[in-house]
């Protein structure tokens, strides 16, 4: 049942990656990630609205938020400050290098998964889930091996080093994700919603305090249609991977992984829209993550 469902995420995430993209060259990194975050909240206020105003509407559908308590709530805001972090340096990271450098490391994110659940939520996996799980790790490593043909040296550029930090963080975030609907059994409508509200009041506290007393010395920001469309298409992607995480027997490890193929959109991205370099033999790598995923398809 989640398996489809994730994949589903994977779609809108690597559509995602591609407005990202077009929306971070030459611009303001920290006003972007406001102003798609803001979108983002903006899709929750009715939703939020109802909840609270007219609970008898949604109270039995998937769109229902509910506050449990005030202890959750603070273990959600917990998971906004590693969001965010992620985010901040992933979204300087793409400003910088080319989309098929950045994904494709982004995509690593299932190593780092995979270590946590079987160490921390000790989650059992099956050998063909290892061998799949295996085939894309090894498959996106070689993918971002030969990124460097394009001169970018990976120990001496702090770019990469962002995108390496920004995807432990979110590594983490996943595993956290676990605890808090598996273990903590807060509502995933609860988890996404007051989690984009405290992004959203939490980045707006980065511009004022890092962008708007140093905004002469630094790049000017410029309004793009694809900002919103980043905040869109992560709710949705988002809400497809709660709603997968939610589902009796999901495994942590292998929703990473299979979330983390919208490297495949992010290739053809690069490829027709970007025009980047050493395309053909990226795709053999790309060949790789495809034959995973169709092992772990098999699998469930």
């Amino acid at each position: 049942m989640w398996l489809p469902i994730i994949i589903c995420s994977a779609v809108f995430l690597g559509v995602y990656d591609i407005f990202k993209k077009i929306s971070v060259r030459d611009n303001a990194v920290l006003l972007v990630l406001l102003f798609s975050n803001l979108s983002s909240l903006i899709l929750f206020v009715p939703l939020f609205l109802l909840s609270y105003c007219n609970p008898d509407i949604l109270q039995d559908s998937i769109f229902f938020i509910p506050f449990t308590s005030l202890h959750d709530q603070l273990l959600i805001f917990l998971k906004s400050i590693i969001v965010l972090s992620s985010w901040i340096c992933v979204f300087f990271a793409m400003k910088y290098l080319p989309i098929s450098i950045v994904s494709p490391i982004r995509s690593s994110a299932p190593m780092w998964t995979l270590i946590g659940a079987v160490l921390i939520l000790q989650e059992s996996l099956s050998v063909s889930q290892w061998v799949g799980i295996i085939i894309i790790i090894v498959s996106l490593y070689l993918y971002a091996i030969l990124g460097r043909k394009e001169g970018i040296i990976f120990t001496r550029n702090v770019w990469v080093l962002f995108v390496f930090i920004g995807t432990i963080l979110g590594s983490i975030s996943a595993l956290y994700d676990k605890y808090l609907i598996s273990q903590c059994g807060i509502p995933k409508m609860e988890v996404q919603a007051y989690a984009t509200l405290y992004q959203t009041i939490l980045m707006a506290l980065v511009v004022a305090v890092l962008w708007m007393p140093n905004k002469q010395r630094l790049t000017a920001f410029q309004w793009r249609w694809s900002i919103p469309l980043i905040g869109i298409f992560l709710v949705i992607a988002d809400f497809f991977y709660y709603y997968a995480l939610s589902c009796p027997g999901a495994l942590i490890a292998v929703i990473s992984s299979i979330r983390r193929s919208n490297v495949i959109i992010s290739f053809l991205s690069g490829a027709f829209l970007f025009k980047e370099k050493n395309i053909k033999k990226k795709g053999v790598a790309l060949i790789g993550v495809l034959v995973g995923i169709f092992i772990l398809l098999l699998v469930h």
